[in-house]
């Protein structure tokens, strides 16, 4: 089930899915692979995998005498864990949260404690930040910043992005931990400042790069955005400035094997092999070269000019993790579904 992408493709197309999944679509190259291994990702991290699966199927090739191909599948980091659960046979999944790969796990997909791999389970590291326009005219900061009347904020929609759920709990994290300034720093503070920064919000895209590429098409004065979204974007010559808040979010992103898909397609050495490497320090360097933070100290140390140190930098603990999480913000009648609908409320009372 799905459609694939590969590496010498140029076109996109519109897969099944229920009609609205968006994944890009090639021809295989060359005559048939001898292996075949499946990637589903979210889409942030499209351009560094598309480097290190590269690397990867020639080494595989050098080491092994077998060619290889992998094939790549990019969405939402919620519409990619649904589409594996409705059927779609990735062999690897690289998600942006723990709870799009406890959606696998739950399904019987993945049977192994991703947690007891390397680094816990995480591949690369984040964090939310801003993405401003150049010279930040609007002299954007911190949080309370975006408050400031007629100011127009991107965030993608957290009923499909990993990213945007991210941002969320930045957001109400940085007012329960006292930093930002004229909130009062518990449930009730949080709440008003998130409805309030919902109310300045005029698009949300289904995920993190669709929301970037909207501030890039010229819309808004910030996008709240992953901070690899924001430096890969100005690897490829975007302007816009990031502003990281004195309080934000540790985003860690986590990587499986998806076993009883891996067990069908009789593929588990090449993929335990892949995994593998996605934790090397090439993989890694890669990885940081696109804006990520790396899971391993010493390439951290080898970028450490390019991710500053965070004043007051918490994870999803903060919040008793992503179990609780889940339906405490963004459940039915969750903190996220009350501050969208009051903040949608003060829009709709504006003259």
């Amino acid at each position: 089930m799905g459609l694939w992408t590969s590496r010498n493709s140029a076109r996109w197309a519109l897969a099944g899915l229920g009609g609205f999944l968006l994944l890009q679509v090639a021809a295989c190259r060359g005559p048939a692979p001898q292996q075949r291994l499946v990637l589903g990702a979210y889409t942030a991290p499209r351009e560094a995998f598309r480097e290190i699966n590269e690397r990867f199927e020639a080494e595989w090739e050098r080491k092994t005498g077998q060619s290889l191909q992998i094939q790549e599948s990019y969405l939402s980091s919620g519409a990619q864990s649904r589409a594996v659960v409705d059927g779609f046979e990735a062999d690897v999944v690289a998600l942006s949260l723990d709870s799009d790969l406890d959606r696998l796990v739950q399904a019987g997909l993945i049977r192994h404690p991703w947690r007891e791999g390397p680094h816990g389970g995480y591949l690369t590291e984040s964090l939310v930040a801003f993405a401003v326009r150049p010279g930040n005219p609007k002299g954007i900061r911190d949080w309370s910043d975006l408050l400031r009347p007629g100011l127009k904020v991107l965030t993608p929609n957290p009923k499909t992005s990993g990213g945007a759920q991210w941002n969320v709990l930045a957001a109400y994290g940085a007012v329960l931990r006292g930093k930002v300034a004229g909130f009062s720093s518990d449930p009730q503070g949080a709440q008003e400042f998130l409805t309030r920064l919902l109310s300045q919000v005029v698009a949300m895209g289904k995920g993190a790069r669709e929301s970037i590429l909207t501030f890039e098409r010229g819309l808004g004065d910030a996008a709240l955005s992953y901070e690899n979204e924001i430096q890969q974007g100005q690897a490829t010559g975007q302007k816009y400035e990031r502003i990281i808040p004195t309080s934000t979010i540790r985003i860690q992103n986590p990587v499986a094997l998806v076993d009883r898909n891996v067990d069908r397609h009789g593929n588990r050495e090449v993929a335990e092999a892949y995994m593998s490497y996605l934790w090397s320090p090439e993989a890694q360097t890669i990885f940081a070269k696109h804006g990520f933070r790396s899971v391993l100290p010493q390439i951290m140390a080898e970028f450490s000019d390019r991710f500053p140190q965070v004043t007051d930098l918490f994870t999803i603990d903060f919040f008793g993790g992503w179990a609780k999480v889940h339906e405490a913000f963004f459940g039915e009648k969750g903190i996220f579904v009350e501050a969208s609908e009051a903040a949608q409320n003060r829009r709709n009372q504006k003259p």
